[in-house]
Order: C-alpha cells, then sequence, then structure tokens
C-alpha cells in the first residue's frame, strides 16, 4: 500500500526556494528575516508566526494561505478557496496574536459552513395573516384651546 508523504513546512519552503531558484541568503532577504532563523524553518526547527509566513510567501512568489495550510493554521479547502482574503487578511494583521488569530479564522469558518448548510435546506413556507390597516387621524384641537393671537 503506498503512502502520501506530506513534507513539513521546513520542507515545502525548501522545495519551493529551490524550485525557484533562490538561495537561503536571498530569501532571507526579501522576506526580512535573518538566515540562521530561516535556516531553523527549513530545518523545522523554530515555527514561524503568520506573519513571516506571509514575508516568507510574498519572497518566494506563492499564496500565503499554501504555507498556512503546511503550518496547520489552516485547514486545505476544497471548495475553490471562497473567503481566502478575509482569512489572509487577519492572518497577515500584525494588531493581533497568532491564537486570536486562529479563533477569529475558525469563528469565520464556521459561519460560512452553516451558510453553506443554511442554503442548502429548503427554507418551509409560512403563511402570514394580513392585518388590516386602520386609518389614524391626527388629534383635532378644539375651537378654544387653537392658538389664537391676542390682540390689545
Amino acid at each position: 500500500m503506498a503512502t502520501l508523504r506530506v513534507p513539513s513546512l521546513g520542507d515545502y519552503i525548501r522545495e519551493q526556494r529551490q524550485s525557484a531558484q533562490v538561495s537561503l541568503r536571498q530569501l532571507a532577504r526579501s522576506a526580512g528575516v535573518s538566515n540562521p532563523y530561516l535556516s531553523q524553518i527549513e530545518r523545522g526547527i523554530k515555527k514561524p508566526s503568520a506573519e513571516i509566513l506571509q514575508q516568507i510567501a510574498k519572497g518566494l512568489r506563492i499564496s500565503a494561505e499554501t504555507l498556512y495550510v503546511h503550518a496547520g493554521f489552516l485547514d486545505e479547502r476544497h471548495d475553490g478557496a471562497a473567503g481566502s482574503g478575509v482569512v489572509a487578511a487577519v492572518l497577515a494583521d500584525p494588531g493581533i496574536g497568532d491564537r486570536h488569530k486562529r479563533v477569529l479564522v475558525d469563528i469565520y469558518e464556521s459561519f460560512r459552513a452553516e451558510h453553506t448548510a443554511a442554503a442548502r435546506t429548503p427554507v418551509p413556507q409560512k403563511t402570514v395573516a394580513k392585518k388590516k390597516a386602520t386609518k389614524r387621524t391626527a388629534p383635532t384641537k378644539s375651537a378654544g384651546t387653537a392658538n389664537r393671537r391676542k390682540t390689545s
């Protein structure tokens, strides 16, 4: 029985870097990280943040979402990656931490799944009784309380 080998994040980054014919130093410079740090990522010693992954993706000219999937930040999508712009924006936001990003992405994906399920489920038609519209009239002022100009 054949097994599918799924490369680790570091292996995947190394494969992408080598196929793009970019040296470790060149990628480190374009991603804005140090050579040793990038080397540690490739060897699986360090786990980079979503921001660093986005910078590496830019340096490799690949989708950041692909790296997020390999890093375990995202589940692989089979629905055409609808909404991936939202996910990428959340993961790229430097103003929140990785744990909060994961929570936001999970909530977003659960809302999308709920919406998809609701769209597939037929909604029973309810009959609504029509209410008779009653005409409202403005109260009238009596002759004694009408605004009158006093004359002296």
